[in-house]
């Protein structure tokens, strides 16, 4: 089965890439790297012949409400449009828990996103996914400061490689036309969270816990990133991650040993 994975560079989606070729599909890599440009639409029709399956897992190069939104119109559009020429059977998309509860650019030009696949009349399914492992080491990583100021709001984090088996699961069966959601496997506080990434990465600067501390430009609530009841739950937990996030790049495993790949309950498409 050919299938596409437009952002085939990024997080999520160099885990993928590998994940659909172990389970046999033949997989096109689309991003700018391969010559293939979801926003200008260079060579995506080529990449799209003959494709059963187009799994978007793309993001813009800025969270920047005008770039933001820029990126998921023009990006979005071409994939959509290409996809119905060349007779996609299925329309896969990695956006967030939170979306529609969240008030900042970024979570605007997502819900962009959604209602663009879910009114282009294409069989689709969309996967929410709770905050990533890595995201949270990126922030701890880059900041400046003697202190990092990190919002105390639960999360259920989850590890690239976890969304990734999810979306492929996914791809490999019909379209449900529906929002699903995939979480980790632990319900803890964003900023115990970063102190415990700072820790294991020995970063010397003090995570304090700040309400107003803003998330992709939005101010959370307590409960705004947890998932629904009907939520899908992985197995890995923190320490799993950072157990093998440590790991020197030849002793990583593929996947962190007796971890299931989660099945997810479909919802229907908000409003």
């Amino acid at each position: 089965m050919k299938t596409v994975v437009v952002g085939a560079t990024g997080r999520v989606g160099a885990h993928l890439v590998g994940m659909l070729r172990r389970r046999g599909h033949n997989v096109v890599e689309a991003s700018p790297r391969f010559g293939i440009d979801a926003v200008t639409g260079t060579g995506l029709a080529e990449a799209l012949d003959g494709a059963s399956v187009v799994i978007d897992v793309s993001n813009p190069p800025s969270p920047d409400e005008a770039d933001a939104l820029r990126f998921f119109a023009r990006a979005g559009s071409n994939i959509l449009m290409r996809a119905r020429v060349a007779g996609v059977r299925h329309h896969v998309a990695l956006s967030v828990i939170g979306v529609y509860r969240l008030a900042s650019g970024y979570f605007r030009a997502k819900q962009l996103q959604e209602q663009l696949i879910r009114a282009s009349g294409l069989p689709f399914t969309i996967l929410r996914s709770t905050q990533f492992f890595e995201f949270v080491r990126d922030v701890v990583q880059e900041g400046t400061d003697r202190e990092i100021s990190i919002s105390p709001a639960f999360v259920q984090p989850i590890a690239a490689e976890d969304v990734a088996i999810a979306l492929a699961d996914i791809a490999a069966g019909e379209a449900r036309n529906a929002l699903l959601e995939v979480a980790g496997a632990e319900r803890l506080r964003l900023s115990d969270v970063a102190a415990e990434v700072a820790t294991a990465f020995e970063d010397g600067r003090r995570i304090v816990p700040d309400v107003h501390a803003r998330y992709f430009g939005a101010e959370l609530g307590e409960r705004s990133l947890l998932p629904g009841p009907n939520a899908r739950i992985t197995s890995q937990g923190l320490d799993d991650w950072l157990r093998d996030s440590l790991q020197p790049p030849w002793a990583r495993a593929s996947s962190y040993p007796g971890r299931s790949e989660p099945t997810i309950t479909p919802r229907h498409p908000e409003a």
